[in-house]
């Protein structure tokens, strides 16, 4: 059955948005649960793309201990702030790169699945900051403290995310 570009777009927006919100709250989380999900349904749309790497299941797990290595530096006192230029770029790229293997796996286009996750994961960046901020000065409790919320959070959503993901149609071959 065809599906017009219209009623595909979920199917590539909304996974984008999720993943990239991760990256913007932990870099590594995005590019972890994201090469999970791909490890598991192999889609054909990575094929004869560098993006295709994210579909190994020795990627994946590599990326989920960095993404469980960020989260415990993340309680450092010395940890950089998100906000700072470079760390900020490493979310944005991480927000990109996510962005644009989903699309790319979808048959979509790397380049506007790239741009999308680069804006969402900024986004996120600066709206989970500033939550956690907000969080720590209201309640009067540290900010590392608020920190394993969001780690909570970020698990929770990335989670939720993995099991709303299906194979796409007709686009998916095993490794």
């Amino acid at each position: 059955m065809k599906h017009s570009k219209k009623t595909n777009r979920p199917a590539k927006f909304w996974p984008v948005m999720g993943f990239a919100t991760l990256a913007g709250m932990r870099s590594m989380s995005g590019p972890a649960f994201l090469s999970h999900c791909l490890a598991r349904q192999s889609p054909a749309g990575l094929i004869g793309s560098p993006l295709r790497l994210l579909r190994k299941p020795g990627v994946a797990t590599v990326l989920k201990v960095l993404a469980g290595g960020e989260m415990m530096a993340d309680k450092l006192p010395n940890a950089p702030n998100r906000t700072a230029p470079p760390v900020l770029l490493g979310r944005v790229l991480s927000g990109a790169l996510v962005g644009a293997a989903w699309y790319r796996s979808r048959d979509g286009s790397a380049l506007g699945g790239g741009l999308l996750g680069g804006l969402v994961a900024g986004a996120a960046t600066f709206a989970s900051y500033a939550l956690r901020t907000g969080i720590s000065e209201r309640a009067g409790v540290p900010v590392a403290l608020v920190g394993v919320g969001e780690d909570a959070l970020v698990l929770a959503g990335g989670a939720a995310l993995l099991r709303g993901q299906r194979p796409a149609q007709d686009h998916w071959r095993p490794m």
